[in-house]
């Protein structure tokens, strides 16, 4: 399965604290727990189940003390050190645990202030660029402010969303008075550039009455997208007529099923003198704005003409849905899609 050799956000940095977190990514039960130490800490995540009965090691409580981090296990109280064997059977104080006591570990590591995690290692046959969680680099200049939005919990799949994303032509109806204006609906779809490691677009536009939380009044936006991941995308906007304001947003998905998954957006803006509270404020509300949509789309699994059962017409503003599409094929990517 492809989707299980790819790197998923599947909770916030700021939600793994001094506890375990239970989470679930593709169908599979985990906890993530923080150990200190490592020059600085790290994150975990295991499978979330003791390898002695069975139980839930989100239900246990993470140990400190000079033997070093250990997560404790809730029935039994079995600890298990950072690298996922047993160091400790309260009940058999002087028994040493052999290698086979041991937690199932996955690799984990900390980007954009989420947690990502990869069930399998990556085939060679993958694009290297998957090797590695998305990238997110606003740009060179200095001052680039970030905030981190979500999760939203979506009842679609995870390629209808990140198309959503990408479709700019949506916005003057979807997001009227906000992101667009029906009586200028027309959209420039730019250039848009496939590879192995997945597609770019540049120089698209669309008019915007409010490109971002601090605008007052409308202009022409250029928009540069970039899909590396089949369920994350990036864009990033400035103003056609100079306007000082640079906005760049990261969307990063955590498929939960075939037709349900949940979002994070990561907000770059530079020279936007909005609070973090505005940002996330606006955020919440263009959201709220595509939830409905997205959410009635049938069928909800996005279809690639791989076993479609329906297919779907398109326009000449479907470009980038298009191309992206294919993408999905190419990948060999199944869940979400039809």
């Amino acid at each position: 399965m492809v989707e299980k050799q790819l790197w998923h956000p599947v909770a916030a940095s700021r939600e793994v604290r001094d506890a375990p977190l239970a989470c679930t990514l593709l169908g599979e039960p985990l906890v993530l727990w923080r150990e200190p130490g490592h020059g600085g800490d790290r994150v975990h995540a295991w499978a979330d189940r003791c390898p002695h009965r069975g139980a839930r090691l989100s239900l246990g409580r993470v140990l400190s003390g000079v033997r070093g981090a250990r997560l404790e296990c809730p029935y039994h109280g079995w600890q298990f050190g950072g690298e996922g064997r047993c160091q400790h059977v309260p009940a058999a104080p002087d028994f040493v645990p052999p290698a086979g006591h041991a937690a199932q570990m996955f690799e984990a590591c900390e980007r954009h202030g989420l947690v990502w995690v990869r069930l399998a290692a990556p085939e060679s046959a993958l694009a290297p660029v998957l090797a590695e969680p998305p990238l997110f680099a606003p740009g060179g200049e200095a001052g680039w402010r970030v905030v981190l939005c979500g999760p939203y919990e979506v009842a679609t799949s995870a390629p209808r969303l990140v198309e959503n994303f990408l479709d700019l032509s949506h916005f003057g109806f979807v997001h009227e008075g906000w992101l667009g204006e029906r009586g200028h609906a027309q959209v420039r779809t730019g250039v848009v550039e496939e590879g192995a490691a997945g597609l770019a677009v540049r120089d698209a536009q669309a008019w915007q009455p409010r490109a971002y939380a601090g605008a007052e009044q409308g202009a022409w936006i250029a928009y540069r997208y970039e899909v590396q991941h089949p369920y994350a995308a990036v864009l990033r906007k400035d103003a056609a007529n100079g306007d000082p304001v640079s906005n760049a947003i990261a969307l990063f998905i955590r498929p939960d099923a075939h037709e349900r998954c949940t979002a994070w957006f990561v907000m770059a803006t530079l020279g936007d003198a909005s609070s973090d509270r505005d940002l996330l404020a606006f955020q919440d509300t263009v959201f709220a704005q595509d939830r409905p949509v997205v959410e009635s789309q049938t069928p909800r699994a996005l279809p690639i003409g791989r076993t479609a059962p329906v297919t779907e017409v398109h326009g000449p503003a479907d470009r980038v849905s298009s191309a992206y599409r294919r993408y999905l094929n190419r990948l060999g990517i199944t869940l979400g899609t039809t």
